[in-house]
This record gives structure tokens, C-alpha cells and sequence, in this order.
């Protein structure tokens, strides 16, 4: 037995080891930054690019470095969306216009006029459930199709591109650009340090920039974008063949923007704006469509195109390969409870029916692995596919039982296969010739962790995409990049992104640095750093008029215009103008200093349905002003009308004013008389009944343009 002097000793010793134990296990568990490991200390060589079969072929299922940061990624946020946080859903249809046999076998896109039941959700990506619908940033347009032989979900964007290449950089890439973890700040934002740190690191998101940065990102309304299903995707047909395949979404009402000053403003006035828009369309019997387009290439075709398909970083251009309309999407049911639907719906790439196969693109290949980890973890457990919401109109049959949240009550003593104890239909000893068959590609060898060198060209596309934008296109994706990159601290950061910008544009980028305080941007500065790739592959168009939003078209139907009034209106012309605008499918209403009436000119009532402060100009896309001296005069000593005018002007929208009413103008400066200069979309019109009906039929036509982006004198205007 020890003495208690010797056993003292004998305790500081084991207490010295076990806390230099601990000191030691404390810098292992830290590791040195230079080198990255997986949560078991496993060195990782390659934090780019996913185990492949070959640098074209799909991703393995054994690749655990990818398995484990995406899993730990999916996981990070409960029960909260790790991203697309900020949805809005609604029930509806698709119906097919043509035959679509020839390339698949899926059963909904058989037989003409068949409508299959759908579910679809917008999103914003990067902000929380409680961030602002319009905010700069890509959006969600994922359709859930309750077809015939099963759920298929396609899962895609307002954006026909993505910023990565390999599945293995989105966890990084939404880390960067989600609030930045030692303070928790920006909310629903890319205009700081992290995001931009990124992305001048990874020159493979240049083309994804140019997007977010342009229009595409502040949609004037959900019902008013595109939709894309990004990557690329296969249709096999009944004989096995194969055809590459995208997925485009071709709003009915044309694709069109706000403006960037306009969508901050909506965002503190009305958080809810797109989320409102949509419901109150359905609402109202203003069902949204879309047109489903399919780009199909041939795969002995695909490699004459000029870029790799398997690139989620590339897009087809629709002049090299045309769109085909084959159907629509209508969506005419508000959900009946949010919760119970739009939040816990459940989308998945992976939900696919026989007909539709992946291709080896190595984002989708992540994504495979990456939704059912994520709907796991927020929605509680293996069954979230007998939710309402995710259930499908087909039986279903399997032998999974059990789980958290089961509500399937499963009957007999067998829950395995092959057996003999239930019907033994379901025996299968070889694979059966029936139900989802994989399309039987060949695959290339060795296994490596490298990309193709088809993926290098991170530019030629990019200036595609610059080349086809209108000239107020471009100075809004420059205005863009400005305010983003002011908002960057480090200056290092800035010039990286302006220096990869060179190779895209010379000019882009130089407009670019003029305010931000740092050199002239520098192409080889770029070219010198590790991971750049000089690669250009020549395409057989500089430019593409589909790339751009402005004159789409789409009409006014259901666009908002205010009447801006006080007492002593004339409402003669503003009749005949208002009877217009709603025989068109525009909706009027009338906004005045108070709510309750005004009187006009002829001692009638006018009700007002807003007042200048409570819908102000950014809840509007027109603005008419009706005649009436004592009602001018009135508007012009009103600050609030004044600003409701200044601000519309502001953001290119049309402006029209009759008689009296050019007052209102005439005080702001922005038009004097018939001999002052006129402005794009500012319509002034006369009170007399002979003029009356062609100032309606302008006024129309001016909505239809949607904004007068070239509309002179904006730069002095305070609004």
C-alpha cells in the first residue's frame, strides 16, 4: 500500500499527464489552418473537386470527404432551410401541348392535353424565413409533379446557371455567403467581405456573377421570371435512347425587373411584396402560367456545341439550340395552410420517374446525396414522404417501416424480400425489366479527384452574357457590382474581382473599379493565380438577344397603377383613361391624402383606396395624374405626392398627366411645357374629349415597355 506522501505524488503526476493529455488532444482537435482535414484528422487532398470515374464520369458513393461535408452541411440548420429559407407555394397544374414519346417514356408527357396535378415553390436563397422578399439574390422555382408513376421533382432557379461546378464547394460557397459567423451579419446579402473573398478565388463563378449582378436577381414578381432546371438531364425513351435535355420555365407575362433603388425600398415597406403579388393574383383569378421549354441535344452531338454540358457553370445558348414549348404551367390554388405545405414541402432532385435519368454533372452527382440528409434533419425522420403535401397520387409499396412520424399502418408479419410468408409477387432475382431503368452508360477510368479540363473556361460565357445586355443592362450590372464591392472592407478583395472582371470585359471592369478605390484592374494579376484557367473556347455567337429582359413583352395584364388625386379632380379624362387600363387587365387604384373620398371638380364623391404614405410609388408600376386646377395645386404642396411622383420617375416608370396635372411635373423640374425636352415613358396629354382616347391607347402601350430604362436626367434626381 503506498504512503499518502508517495500517493500525493503519485496524483500530481497522473494529473499532469492527463491535462497535458488534454492540452494535446485541444491542439489535434484544432489542427494547423494550412492543412484540411475530415472530422477524423484524415488529411483531405482535394477540397475542390468529388471523387469521380474519370474527369467526366459520375461521382462514387464512396467518396466519404464529400459525404461528410455535405452531411454536416444539411445538418447545420434546424428546423430551418439551410437555404431557399424564404418560400412561397401554390397549387396548379401542368398541361402537355405535343407528344413528347420520341424522347422519353415518362408517363406525363405522353398524351396531349393530359394536366398533372403540381406543387410549386419560389424562394430567395441566402436570407432567413424572415428576410425580405427582394433582396438581391437568385430564386427558387421548384415544381413537384404528382404524376402517374410517382413524384418528380424538378428542382431549379430563375437563373440557368450556378456558381459552382462541383458539389463539393457548395457547403463553402453558402457559408461565404450566408451572415458571417463572428457577428452574425448581413441579413440576406452578398455585399460583404466573405461572399466577394470567395468568389475572386473561384474564377469558375464569374458567369454566376454577371447573372446575380444584372436584373435577374430583383424580379418585378414571382409570376414575372424565368425558371430553369440548371443543370443538365437526360430523356430515355421507350427504346432506350438517350437525349441531354434542359429544362426552361417561360413566364406568360414576360420577364421583368425592378429597380434597385425601388427593391430596398419595398423590402422596409413591404417585406411580403413578391409573397403578396403571388397570392393575391391567384386570389383574384389572375392564374400565373409558364411555358415548359426543352433544349434536346443529341449526345454525339453534344461535344461539336463548344463547352461542356456536364458544366453547371455553362448554359446552351438558345441560338446554337432552340426552345421548344411543350406545355404549360398554371398555378390557380392558394395553399390552405403555410405550415402545412409550403414549409413542409419536401423537393429532391432525385425524385425522378422512369424517362428521366441524371447526367454526370458533378453539382447534381452532390445534390443526389445532399436533399434526403437535409429533409431528414428539418423534417424530423425518414417519413416525410407521407406528409399531405408529399405524398404522391400513386400506391406505393416497399418494405421500410417504422421511423419517426410513421402514419402508414402496415399490415401482416413481413417487412423483407424476397419471401414466401405474403404474396411473393414482389420476388425479384434479376432486376426486373420494368419500372426506373438507368440509363446504361459507359464509364471511364481510373477514380480521380481532378476535373475535366472541358470545365476550365470560366470567361467565354460570362462575356456572352455581358455582350447581350441592353446599355442600361449593362450600367445597372456595373451599379451593381459597385455597391457590393463598396460594401467590402478589404481592399485586396475588391481588386481580385475586378481583375478576373478584366477577362471578361475590359471596359466592365474598368467602369467597375472607378469608385472603389483601388488599381486599375489587371488581367494577368489574375491569370497569375493558383487555380486560374486561361481557357477559352470559342462559341459561334458574341451575343444573344434571349439573354436580355428588356422588351419582352407580356402586356399590362395585372399591372398596378396608382391616380394620384385631391379635391378638386376632374374626372372626365381620367375615366376614359382608367377604362383602358382595366379593358387591358391592369388594375387602378386611387390614392389620395386621406382614405374615405375626395370631391371633384363636379361636387361628386371619388373613393380612395390608399393614401400617398401607406402605397407609396414602389407598390406601383404606373402613375396617372387626372386634370383639375384646385387638385393640382393641391398635389404640388404635398410633399408625399411630390415624392410618390419624383420616386416613379426615379425608377423609370411611366408617368402620365392630363391638363392641370403637368403642374405636379413642372414643380419637379422634369418638364415645363410643350417646348421642354421630352423623357422616355412621361406622357402629357390634354383634358379635351378628341384627345382623350389616343392619350389612353399611349399610355397603354408605354406600361407595356415596362420601365424607360433610358430616361434622361435620373442622375439628379434626389428621389
Amino acid at each position: 500500500m503506498a504512503q499518502p506522501r508517495q500517493e500525493t505524488q503519485r496524483k500530481a503526476k497522473a494529473g499532469d499527464s492527463a491535462a497535458a493529455k488534454v492540452k494535446q488532444l485541444e491542439s489535434f482537435s484544432q489542427g494547423p489552418e494550412s492543412q484540411l482535414t475530415t472530422n477524423q484528422g484524415v488529411p483531405i487532398p482535394d477540397n475542390h473537386n468529388s471523387l469521380k470515374t474519370g474527369v467526366r464520369g459520375p461521382t462514387l458513393l464512396e467518396d466519404f470527404i464529400l459525404r461528410e461535408k455535405i452531411t454536416h452541411f444539411d445538418h447545420e440548420r434546424i428546423p430551418e432551410r439551410v437555404v431557399n429559407a424564404r418560400g412561397a407555394g401554390a397549387h396548379g397544374y401542368f398541361e402537355l401541348y405535343r407528344s413528347l414519346s420520341e424522347y422519353t417514356r415518362a408517363d406525363f408527357l405522353q398524351e396531349v392535353g393530359a394536366r398533372t396535378p403540381v406543387f410549386v415553390r419560389f424562394s430567395t436563397v441566402a436570407g432567413s424565413r424572415g428576410s425580405s422578399d427582394t433582396v438581391r439574390d437568385v430564386r427558387g422555382f421548384a415544381v413537384k409533379f404528382y404524376t402517374r408513376e410517382g413524384n418528380y421533382d424538378l428542382v431549379g432557379n430563375n437563373i440557368p446557371v450556378f456558381f459552382v461546378q462541383d458539389a463539393m464547394k457548395f457547403p463553402d460557397l453558402i457559408h461565404a455567403l450566408k451572415p458571417e459567423p463572428h457577428h452574425g451579419m448581413p441579413q440576406a446579402a452578398s455585399a460583404h467581405d466573405s461572399f466577394w473573398d470567395f468568389v475572386s478565388l473561384m474564377p469558375e463563378t464569374t458567369h454566376m456573377l454577371m447573372w446575380v449582378m444584372s436584373d435577374r436577381a430583383i424580379p418585378r414578381s414571382l409570376r414575372m421570371m424565368e425558371g430553369f432546371g440548371v443543370h443538365t438531364f437526360r430523356f430515355v425513351n421507350a427504346r432506350g435512347v438517350s437525349h441531354f435535355v434542359k429544362f426552361h420555365w417561360k413566364p406568360k407575362l414576360g420577364k421583368h425587373a425592378l429597380a434597385w433603388d425601388e427593391a430596398q425600398k419595398i423590402g422596409g415597406k413591404d417585406p411580403d411584396f413578391h409573397r403578396r403579388d403571388l397570392w393575391e393574383a391567384i386570389d383574384q383569378g389572375n392564374f400565373p402560367e409558364w411555358e415548359l421549354g426543352l433544349q434536346l441535344v443529341e449526345e454525339s452531338k453534344a461535344q461539336a456545341l463548344g463547352f461542356d454540358l456536364l458544366d453547371p457553370t455553362k448554359l446552351i445558348p438558345e441560338d446554337m439550340v432552340p426552345v421548344q414549348l411543350v406545355g404549360k404551367l398554371v398555378l390557380n390554388r392558394n395553399v390552405d395552410n403555410f405550415f402545412s405545405e409550403t414549409e413542409q414541402v419536401a423537393f429532391h432532385p432525385g425524385h425522378v420517374v422512369p424517362g428521366i435519368d441524371f447526367s454526370n454533372d458533378p453539382l447534381l452527382q452532390g445534390r443526389l446525396f445532399s436533399y434526403t440528409g437535409a429533409q431528414l434533419s428539418r423534417l424530423g425522420g425518414p417519413n416525410f414522404h407521407e406528409l399531405p403535401i408529399n405524398r404522391g397520387v400513386c400506391p406505393f409499396h416497399n418494405f421500410q417501416r417504422d421511423g419517426m412520424h410513421r402514419t402508414t399502418i402496415n399490415k401482416g408479419q413481413v417487412n423483407y424480400e424476397p419471401n414466401t410468408l405474403a404474396t411473393g409477387s414482389e420476388h425479384r432475382v434479376d432486376g426486373g425489366t420494368g419500372g426506373f431503368q438507368s440509363y446504361p452508360q459507359e464509364m471511364e477510368s481510373p477514380k480521380v479527384r481532378r476535373r475535366s479540363p472541358s470545365f476550365d473556361d470560366h470567361f467565354t460565357q460570362a462575356t456572352l452574357f455581358w455582350n447581350s445586355q441592353s446599355q442600361a443592362e449593362k450600367e445597372h450590372i456595373i451599379a451593381a457590382f459597385q455597391f457590393e464591392l463598396s460594401k467590402v472592407a478589404v481592399p485586396a478583395i475588391r481588386q481580385r474581382v475586378v481583375d478576373n472582371l478584366a477577362h471578361v470585359d475590359p471596359k466592365l471592369a474598368r467602369k467597375v473599379a472607378e469608385p472603389l478605390g483601388i488599381g486599375a484592374p489587371d488581367a494577368r494579376a489574375a491569370a497569375g493565380r493558383a487555380g486560374f484557367r486561361e481557357a477559352r473556347f470559342k462559341l459561334p455567337i458574341e451575343a444573344s438577344p434571349t439573354l436580355s429582359m428588356e422588351a419582352t413583352g407580356g402586356g399590362i395584364h395585372t399591372r398596378k397603377v396608382a391616380i394620384l388625386v385631391a379635391d378638386g379632380v376632374e374626372t372626365g379624362a381620367m375615366k376614359i383613361v382608367q377604362q383602358a387600363l382595366v379593358d387591358a387587365g391592369a388594375q387602378c387604384k386611387v390614392v389620395g391624402p386621406h382614405l374615405g373620398f375626395v370631391s371633384t371638380s363636379s361636387g361628386q364623391q371619388l373613393a380612395v383606396d390608399f393614401t400617398y404614405s401607406n402605397m407609396p410609388s414602389v407598390m406601383f408600376d404606373a402613375v396617372l395624374v387626372p386634370s383639375g386646377a384646385t387638385s393640382a395645386r393641391a398635389l404640388v404642396q404635398a410633399g408625399e405626392a411630390l415624392h410618390f411622383v419624383l420616386e416613379a420617375f426615379k425608377h423609370c416608370k411611366t408617368i402620365c398627366v392630363i391638363g392641370e396635372g403637368v403642374e405636379l411635373l413642372r414643380s419637379l423640374g422634369v418638364t415645363a411645357g410643350p417646348e421642354a425636352p421630352s423623357f422616355a415613358g412621361v406622357l402629357v396629354g390634354k383634358s379635351e374629349p378628341t384627345a382623350r382616347v389616343q392619350l389612353a391607347q399611349d399610355f397603354v402601350a408605354a406600361i407595356g415597355k415596362h420601365r424607360h430604362w433610358s430616361r434622361a436626367g435620373l442622375e439628379t434626381v434626389p428621389a
